[in-house]
């Protein structure tokens, strides 16, 4: 996650998403729209987005031979488009990768101009590799709603400039659900073509006081459930999970619930691919997409996610960037 959830409406929005699934039509996807991503940050090492060096060519391209060669995925999510990251798009098609890219929006309105307009170039020097977009990541959950306008305003941009790859925000689940119970309809609804939603049941067991143990080996049902809950609220429109994931370490760390003093997730290298493996099957058999959270560790996050915000990488954040088992 790229920045520590805010999980104050969690208790509302956890008690609705129980209803059964099975009443919700299962209209899959072609085997061939189904997407397998890994969310990709260079910012590994010592390098951190706030302040100092940019990602080199020569890092991404070493972290994307490394993906390439040790793991499945032929898909990634990427976070901006400017500050070095605007190469990882050419990088990606040389290894025949394809892009979810994500427009970084914030509180600095110049910044976020800037982004927009790169969003576009990029969108359209590389239609191919590039095959959805989004503007912005969990600016709900950063912000508030106090930068839904720059939101909107990025989509208005895209659709202006009469890019062709479909456009969402992405953010996490309840704000998809507008925070309300039974779950709503935001108002970035009806200007969507796509919905990109972020579930973390590592998190919600510190947080939530309704449901608050979803041990690894029912992760991946909470997942389908919470896509579930969307999928109903938003008919017609395609939700993607495109973020999901399991802390590797520090092996056999737990965290306690603050409301409960519960203590059933239990981080480490087995139940991380237990959580990524069952999620990507059960996905499979919906014919539904998703994204991995993420492809390499990153060393700067312990600041925003406390002691497990390192270990979020299906590959080590360190050379020789040694990635799990598939």
């Amino acid at each position: 996650m790229k920045q520590l959830l805010s999980f104050v409406i969690i208790s509302i929005m956890l008690v609705t998403c129980q209803a059964a699934s099975a009443r919700e039509p299962s209209k899959k996807s072609s085997k061939k729209d189904v997407l397998q991503c890994a969310a990709f940050s260079p910012y590994v090492g010592k390098l951190n987005p706030d302040y100092g060096a940019r990602p080199s060519k020569e890092l991404i391209n070493e972290l994307l031979d490394k993906l390439v060669k040790e793991t499945p995925f032929r898909c990634i999510m990427t976070y901006g488009v400017m500050n070095g990251l605007e190469y990882t798009f050419a990088a990606a098609e040389a290894r025949h990768l394809k892009v979810i890219a994500i427009i970084w929006l914030d509180d600095d309105i110049a910044v976020n101009s800037r982004s927009i307009t790169a969003g576009i170039e990029a969108a359209k020097t590389y239609p191919k590799t590039i095959i959805k977009l989004s503007c912005g990541s969990e600016v709900r959950t950063r912000n508030d709603y106090a930068f839904d306008g720059e939101i909107t305003r990025c989509i208005n941009a895209m659709h202006e400039a009469g890019v062709a790859q479909p456009i969402t925000t992405i953010d996490t689940w309840w704000e998809w659900c507008n925070r309300v119970s039974p779950c709503h309809q935001t108002n970035f609804g009806e200007q969507v073509d796509w919905i990109g939603i972020n579930v973390f049941p590592w998190w919600e067991n510190k947080y939530s006081d309704v449901l608050p143990c979803t041990p690894a080996n029912k992760a991946a049902d909470f997942h389908i459930a919470r896509i579930e809950e969307i999928r109903r609220t938003y008919p017609g429109k395609e939700v993607i999970l495109t973020e999901f994931g399991w802390p590797n370490g520090p092996e056999g760390g737990i965290e306690s619930n603050k409301h409960t003093g519960q203590r059933c997730g239990v981080a480490g290298k087995k139940n991380q691919a237990l959580v990524v493996k069952s999620t990507f099957k059960k996905l499979a058999e919906k014919g539904w997409s998703g994204t991995v959270f993420e492809a390499f560790s990153e060393n700067w996050k312990p600041g925003d996610e406390g002691d497990f915000g390192r270990f979020w990488g299906i590959c080590q954040g360190e050379p020789p960037y040694t990635c799990i088992n598939f």
